[in-house]
């Protein structure tokens, strides 16, 4: 639901929200989570649909960006090359990657009986972040029922804050994890969307900036960390767009990066995906030649705009709906939340 109507810190939004201010308000795309909280154990995989169809056969468009390159993802390189995504894109933690790519490469394979027999192999898109700071990550508790879990499990309603791949996250000194925003714009007398959903673990303590205003969230915490950790950050549209326009969009979820108060550390693997509904390319056709839409590029811009708006909402979501955790050897991190009401900073 992104941020609620009634929450102080609701941002300024230009374009209006979608109805659900979800990813989910693209039509056909949905979510799910599976998330293991117990113990020393704060981690899970969060899965993203693009379609309910067969992903394989009826590819979307893609575009991606890769602002700073400290991660550890796969099927981002084949998505870059190719313009397209081809499977369901799952968000973990760093060494669980591994686990994720198998058990979402058998999913595929089930539902393709041709992928390495009677045509190419398949590129799994699986992200990362290092939830270590509170999660038991040496542990690789990841398994690949937890995949598949979060696949059945996706649908348009989903829960934001620790849940699936957030679970453990630490975001700018507070506890991160998954959140999510959308907007809607009117083209050529048309309404279309724009949403994103990120997983957030990046940022220095004390820098969080939210509408403007600094937030030092310094005050609960023993000492202060560089700015280290990752962001995902997935952005999907109903659009017409070609690849080319998409990496363009991607590219500009740095921007909310900057607005919320990371400066994209060393340490730091910020990686954006975008993705279209609208343009798909299949994998057989009887054609050579495809048409595509695409968009006026002089005009442009408000879609940029749009999408800047989703991913800076999403990230400030992740963290209001996030809850105070207290992790592995003691680390405790503060939901944004709570520390509000403790400091009085709302």
């Amino acid at each position: 639901m992104g941020l609620p109507k009634n929450c102080s810190l609701n941002l300024y939004s230009k374009w209006p929200r979608g109805e659900r201010n979800l990813i989910t308000d693209v039509p056909g795309v949905t979510v799910g989570h599976d998330t293991i909280d117990e113990g020393d154990i704060h981690t899970g995989v969060t899965a993203i649909l693009p379609h309910p169809g067969n992903l394989f056969r009826d590819k979307v468009m893609a575009g991606v960006s890769v602002i700073n390159g400290f991660g550890k993802s796969t099927g981002l390189v084949q998505a870059e090359e190719l313009g397209t995504i081809e499977t369901p894109i799952l968000l973990t933690n760093t060494l669980s990657v591994g686990t994720a790519s198998e058990a979402l490469t058998r999913y595929m394979l089930e539902q393709n009986e041709d992928i390495g027999v009677t045509t190419g192999t398949v590129n799994c898109v699986v992200t990362e972040c290092n939830d270590g700071r509170l999660n038991d990550i040496r542990g690789m508790h990841i398994k690949e029922e937890h995949v598949r879990r979060a696949l059945s499990n996706a649908a348009a309603d989903f829960d934001e804050g620790a849940v699936g791949g957030g679970t453990g996250m630490v975001c700018l000194g507070l506890k991160g994890g998954i959140g999510s925003s959308s907007r809607t714009v009117k083209v050529d007398g048309k309404d279309y969307t724009i949403g994103a959903l990120v997983m957030s673990n990046f940022g220095a303590a004390g820098n969080l900036v939210i509408g403007g205003k600094h937030y030092d969230t310094r005050k609960c915490m023993e000492e202060c960390q560089k700015d280290k950790g990752s962001i995902i950050m997935i952005l999907a549209t109903d659009i017409p767009l070609n690849e080319r326009q998409l990496k363009r969009v991607a590219r500009r979820s740095m921007i909310a990066l900057a607005r919320t108060g990371s400066y994209s550390g060393n340490g730091s693997g910020d990686i954006a995906i975008a993705f279209t509904t609208a343009n798909r390319l299949p994998h057989y056709s009887d054609c050579l030649i495809l048409d595509m839409k695409m968009f006026y590029d002089e005009e442009i811009d408000i879609v940029f705009e749009a999408a800047v708006e989703a991913v800076e909402e999403s990230i400030i979501s992740s963290l209001y709906h996030a809850k105070t955790m207290t992790g592995i050897r003691g680390n405790k991190y503060m939901g944004l939340r709570e520390f509000l009401e403790k400091y009085g900073e709302n």
